[in-house]
């Protein structure tokens, strides 16, 4: 049993409770991070706000945390956009275990949209700034998740797809490693058709040294 399935119940209560306080614009993710990352979510409340279900999985942002690129610390009230365009003020905790293992997360996204018209209005009489959304992304599914990562490694680069050289290529399969990308399945087979090169030429980018 995980930490999450031992805590279900006590979770599920809270994250409820949080849920029922903010209303349906309040999205709130249960993950049991033991599990595959490309089905997570043991538990969500109002997951239309960012169509995502159980069974589901996580963001960008898990997938680099497992990774080890990033790491797991808890981050409360920073700003996210959806592929829909919808403003979220979001917060993650995360759970770990006896041993300091990550094992888990509750994250709250709740959906300013309106606000953030509403306060649109007001900055044009009092000009002020806005807080630069985290880029954090928000996917149905694994696959799109993947499919999003790789157009990103893509514009990193400053060129388009059809015109990467073997620099370029191998500087998108660093990417998508330092992102966590190739931990999803079959990942390694997506990447290589995507940028025309096969999973052995992948695997080899992988293993170079970095200049």
């Amino acid at each position: 049993m995980s930490f999450v399935e031992d805590n279900f119940k006590m979770l599920c209560e809270v994250c409820e409770c949080i849920a029922k306080q903010f209303g349906t614009d309040c999205e709130v993710v249960l993950h049991d991070l033991t599990r595959p990352y490309d089905n997570t979510i043991v538990a969500i409340w109002n997951g239309h706000v960012t169509g995502r279900a159980i069974g589901g999985g996580g963001t960008d942002a898990g997938l680099s945390i497992l990774r080890g690129t990033s790491q797991p610390k808890d981050e409360l009230c920073y700003i996210n956009k959806t592929k829909d365009g919808k403003i979220l003020r979001s917060s993650s905790k995360y759970f770990f275990d006896e041993n300091g293992t990550l094992v888990g997360s509750l994250c709250i996204n709740y959906d300013i949209t309106g606000f953030i018209a509403g306060h649109e209005a007001m900055l044009k009489l009092t000009k002020e700034a806005e807080e630069e959304p985290k880029g954090e992304l928000f996917t149905s599914n694994i696959d799109e998740l993947l499919e999003a990562l790789m157009k990103a490694a893509v514009e990193s680069t400053g060129h388009t797809l059809h015109t990467l050289d073997k620099e370029d290529k191998v500087a998108v399969v660093k990417y998508l490693d330092k992102k966590g990308a190739f931990l999803i399945k079959k990942s390694a087979e997506r990447v290589a058709e995507f940028l025309g090169i096969s999973r052995f030429t992948v695997y080899n980018y992988l293993n170079e040294e970095d200049a």
